[in-house]
């Protein structure tokens, strides 16, 4: 019996007699048909093909692409990587058993030219591609790659642009608008900063999307929620995986971290652990085990009608802002800057106030959500072209934008993260004219929440 495959507003119908017993197909009493979400295009395909089931497939509607040639000499690690990727992400489901091709993420640390592989990729399979990135920093420096690479008109959709070529890059909130009309329309999905797809909302980009080829990118796959497997089965499972330290020395520069713990005045001291008693209090009053995105999440719902948790909520932000841009913090700063006169430096901090502070007392140009797209961009020329020599920033430039070479970093404060440690460390790692090695600060106040998270991050 044949079995017809269509794309409809999203998902795949799926016509013929029999349908009973194909996994992931669901009856649609609305149109008498079986339905199957449309990212399952390629397992359903697999599926149909083992059991000997004739196809009537009808779902993609993709324009031919001329030969695609890029002048890339893969490294070795980046050949690795995407014969990882082509070989397939692994099992769909239990009755498939077999890895589905060209699915996957790939894990590389910042620098390494993770958007290498995706542009092999892209010239191998040479098919419509769809690229989704979180910003627009990165929509620009992908179309300006692509174009580059491989001499074709590059579609845009988002900072007011909404046209589709054989090769588009869109912001994931612009994807997330227009996957349902086009999602017929691309045989290849890469999903840059591939840990944002684990969103709730943006979720549904992969969903609706049918092609059968995807790949994600990250520096490093981190979230405290169920993502690794929700990206698992929208993209495919991690098939390649290489640190900093691995390439260190040979890829990328060697590199040493020195974490510098650092002691709260009497006076901070005491207004930290009075608004980490009061927040903690709280948590205890209203089991709350904050041990997860959904407790904090929680504590947040409730502090819009209960006047306490609103008052704990406050406490920790209090409590966090003494933390990360202590006195001492900013005089071990002083400290580095002074040392480190001759080097490129990039000081990141956690928020606008504590950057705007840090360059008002050391001169130094900053790069905030605040700052403006043309004057971001002059700021970072200039630190290119040696005009700056250092450059603070509040998590701007921990990922999507193309940062100039540095060789040494200052973590003032930050969220703890593994992958936003691993993303600031990349913004120094890449390779040296003279060889020299890269330095990462990290300052930590002792005794505090701060400490407790970089222990159990570095070890």
């Amino acid at each position: 019996m044949t079995v017809s495959l269509r794309y409809e507003d999203g998902t795949l119908r799926v016509d013929g007699d029999a349908l009973d017993g194909i996994p992931g197909v669901e009856y649609d009493a609305r149109s008498d048909t079986g339905r199957a979400p449309a990212h399952r295009y390629a397992a359903l395909r697999e599926w149909l093909r083992r059991h000997d089931r004739a196809i009537d497939d009808r779902v993609l509607d993709l324009n031919s692409v001329p030969d695609l040639h890029s002048n890339y000499d893969l490294r070795e690690y980046q050949q690795d990587a995407l014969d990882a990727w082509s070989d397939g992400g692994g099992a769909d489901g239990a009755d498939e058993p077999a890895p589905l091709p060209n699915r996957g993420c790939i894990e590389l640390p910042t620098g390494s030219g993770k958007t290498v592989v995706a542009v092999a990729a892209i010239e191998q399979l040479r098919t419509p591609t769809l690229v989704v990135v979180p910003t627009l920093d990165l929509v620009h420096q992908w179309r300006t790659e692509l174009e580059r690479e491989f001499d074709v008109p590059v579609g845009q959709f988002g900072g007011g642009e909404q046209r589709e070529e054989l090769l588009t890059v869109s912001t994931y909130d612009s994807a997330y608008l227009k996957a349902e009309d086009v999602g017929d329309r691309f045989g290849l999905v890469v999903f840059d900063e591939v840990h944002h797809l684990g969103g709730e909302g943006y979720r549904d980009i992969a969903r609706l999307l049918a092609a059968p080829a995807r790949m994600g990118l990250t520096a490093t796959f981190e979230r405290p929620d169920d993502a690794h497997e929700i990206v698992a089965e929208l993209v495919g499972p991690l098939v390649y995986r290489l640190s900093a330290d691995d390439l260190a020395g040979d890829h990328l520069a060697s590199y040493d971290v020195k974490r510098l713990t650092v002691e709260l005045t009497s006076d901070e001291r005491e207004r930290y652990e009075q608004h980490q008693s009061t927040f903690t209090d709280y948590l205890a009053r209203s089991n709350i085990r904050f041990t997860s995105g959904s407790d904090y999440q929680e504590l947040v719902k409730r502090s819009g009608t209960d006047p306490e948790a609103r008052e704990a909520l406050l406490a920790k932000q209090r409590a966090r802002r003494i933390m990360m841009g202590s006195q001492a913090k900013v005089d071990a700063l002083a400290d580095i800057l002074d040392d480190h006169r001759g080097d490129r430096v990039i000081v990141f901090t956690a928020h606008n106030e504590l950057a705007y502070d840090i360059s008002e007392r050391f001169l130094v140009p900053t790069i905030t959500h605040e700052t403006g797209t043309s004057e971001r961009r002059e700021v970072l020329e200039r630190f290119r072209d040696g005009t700056y020599s250092r450059v603070v920033t509040s998590n701007v430039l921990d990922e999507g934008v193309d940062v100039p070479d540095a060789n040494v970093a200052v973590i003032l404060s930050g969220s703890g993260s593994e992958r936003e440690f691993t993303q600031r460390l990349g913004r120094v790692l890449r390779p040296k004219a003279d060889g020299g090695r890269a330095l990462l600060y990290e300052l930590v106040s002792a005794e505090t929440a701060e400490e407790r998270v970089a222990s159990r991050r570095r070890g």
